[in-house]
Order: structure tokens, then sequence, then C-alpha cells
């Protein structure tokens, strides 16, 4: 398992920084730059636009810009005014020395401002997280049980609604049906506008609602598929059907040869889908105006915010990554043979 862990970080450093080089040129292959939407200034001139591109780095070839995030640019002098001659010391100490740089619309450091809005998000999708597993883990196995009884049909019927739904949509309607019509949940946001000073979890309740139902439903629906049609392929092994002739009892040889090699191959979907949880928050946040890392990413997308956008990538394949690892622990933890490797 060692070795298995080792082999994976080491992979792992090559993957992040291919995922950082293509992002970056995605970036700044997107029209417009951060200073073009300083042009909507009536004070702001054409030169001092131009200064501020020079300033930003935005002057320089893909492959500068790239490398001065990567490594930073302190060790290199600026000339702003184009006169040939050096004249501001570059500040930046890269993405290699812990700096994801100042983010260009709320000039305050990258990782201050992520970090400040983890609490948020965490906040929606921990719970969601908790309930897929659970209750599509559950619900699956059941499903498996009861092939092509009532409970099946209502389990399938339901994974196939969760898969086809969008989440924008159910968002919009879930909203219309109780906070609109039935006024039993509020609309927006986590906490009431008249409130001051903390806010306690019971409070924040109300408004975690429908959030974390939107997030869990298309991941509960997916969950009980890959459970259900895992068991079944278990349930038909010639090993179970052994322990069935020998007289064993349901619940001993669900408990000892179904479940531990039904829940393998799920165990390989639990680190990459809460990564990929905290991706779908985009949406869900944006609907909701909830203040988490998602909303805060697609604002900076809007605002050109190349230092912020670049930060959450930064952030999002660490996750990732993380999350394969974490799935390939589960995974040898479930299986004795990779275990002994």
């Amino acid at each position: 398992m060692y070795l298995l862990v080792m082999r994976r970080l080491i992979v792992a450093i090559p993957t992040l920084f291919g995922i950082t080089v293509i992002s970056y040129l995605l970036v700044l292959a997107a029209p417009g730059d951060p200073v073009s939407m300083l042009a909507f200034n009536p004070r702001a001139t054409p030169e001092g636009l131009e200064q501020q591109r020079r300033l930003l780095g935005l002057d320089q070839s893909p492959l500068n810009q790239y490398l001065y995030w990567l490594i930073g640019n302190d060790f290199t002098q600026i000339d702003v005014d184009a006169d040939g001659t050096p004249d501001v010391q570059g500040a930046r100490r890269g993405l290699l020395r812990g700096d994801l740089g100042e983010s260009l619309t709320y000039k305050r450091p990258v990782l201050d401002l992520i970090l400040e809005r983890v609490p948020a998000t965490l906040r929606i999708t921990l719970p969601s997280f908790l309930i897929v597993y659970g209750l599509g883990t559950v619900i699956g196995l059941l499903s498996a049980v009861n092939h092509n009884g009532w409970f099946d049909q209502i389990a399938r019927l339901l994974s196939v609604l969760g898969t086809v739904v969008p989440s924008f949509w159910l968002a919009l309607i879930l909203i219309i049906i109780f906070s609109v019509q039935l006024g039993w949940l509020p609309l927006t946001g986590m906490r009431d506008v008249t409130s001051s000073g903390e806010v306690s979890l019971v409070e924040m309740l109300p408004y975690m609602v429908l959030p974390i139902v939107v997030l869990s439903f298309g991941g509960i629906a997916s969950l009980i598929r890959y459970v259900r049609a895992s068991a079944l392929e278990v349930m038909g092994q010639d090993y179970v059907r052994t322990a069935q002739a020998k007289g064993l009892r349901n619940q001993t040889v669900w408990g000892r040869h179904v479940i531990r090699n039904a829940l393998m191959p799920v165990a390989t979907f639990i680190g990459p889908s809460f990564s990929g949880m905290l991706s779908g928050a985009v949406i869900i946040e944006t609907l909701f105006s909830w203040p988490g890392m998602g909303r805060l990413s697609i604002q900076a997308a809007l605002a050109r915010d190349y230092p912020l956008v670049m930060g959450f990538v930064v952030v999002g394949a660490v996750l990732y990554i993380i999350g394969l690892l974490i799935s390939d622990i589960l995974y040898g933890l479930l299986d004795p043979r990779v275990r002994l490797n």
C-alpha cells in the first residue's frame, strides 16, 4: 500500500503541472483581459490602460506569463512606461513558492479569498456527500436484493429521473414550489439579511435544505445504478452460489461475500465524486446565491480575474488528485490482493 501511494504521488506532480499549463493557455485564449474591463471607466485613458497591462505582464508572451505565474517575477524589473528603462520591481513569488497571486478585482491574496469561501462550500457539499453515499448505497443494495420487485422498480425510476433531470432545472422548480408558493424555505443566501453577528448552524439550516437536496439528487441516482449493478454481478458469481448451496443464511452470504465485493467498484468513485461535487456546487451556489467557492469562481471568470481563476484551477486539481488517492487507498483496503502488493 505504501508503494502504491508513493507511485500515485509521483504521477500526480506532472499531472498537476499539465493541468495548470492547459488551463492557463485556455484562460489566455479567452477574449478580453482584466485591463479591458477597466475601459468602461470614463477616467481611464489608453496610455493608462497600456501601462496597467505592462505592469500585470499581459504584454508578455503566453510562455513568459505562465512562467511568471509559476516561479514569480520578483527577480525582474518591469518597464511600465515603455521607455526602455525598468521602473518597477516585480512582486510576485509564484506558485512554486506558495504564492497564488493577488486578485485583480478584490486586491487581496488569492489564497485568502479562497480560504474564506471554503467553510460555506463545505456546509452544503459535506452533508450532500454523506447523503449520497448513505442513501445511494443502501437503496442500491436493497434494489439488488429485491431484484425485479416493486422496490427495485421504484429505485430504477429514481435513478433514471436523477440522471436526466438537470440540476439547475430542479433547483428552479424547488425554489418556485417551496419558497415562492408554499413559503416554507428561504429563497437564497445562507442567513437572514436582518441578522447581525455570527449565525448558528440551527439558524442556517433552512437555507441549506434546498442546495443540499439539489446537490444530492443526481449523485444518489448515479450511485444507485452503480451499487445495484455491482451487487447483481457479485450475486451471480460462483463463490456466492457455492455459499448458498452450503446452506448459509442470506444475511451471512451478503455480509461475508456480496457487500464487500459489491462496494469495491464503488470505492473508486468516492474521491473523484467529492471533487466533482465541489465543481457541481458552482451552479448550485450561483442559483441560491450561496457565498461559496463556486460562486466566487464564476465572478472571477466574468471579471477576467486571471490569478483568482488559476487559483481555483490549482485548488480543484489538488482536490481531484487527493480524491483519486483516497479512492486507491479505499480500494486497497477492500481488496486484499492490492494490499499485499
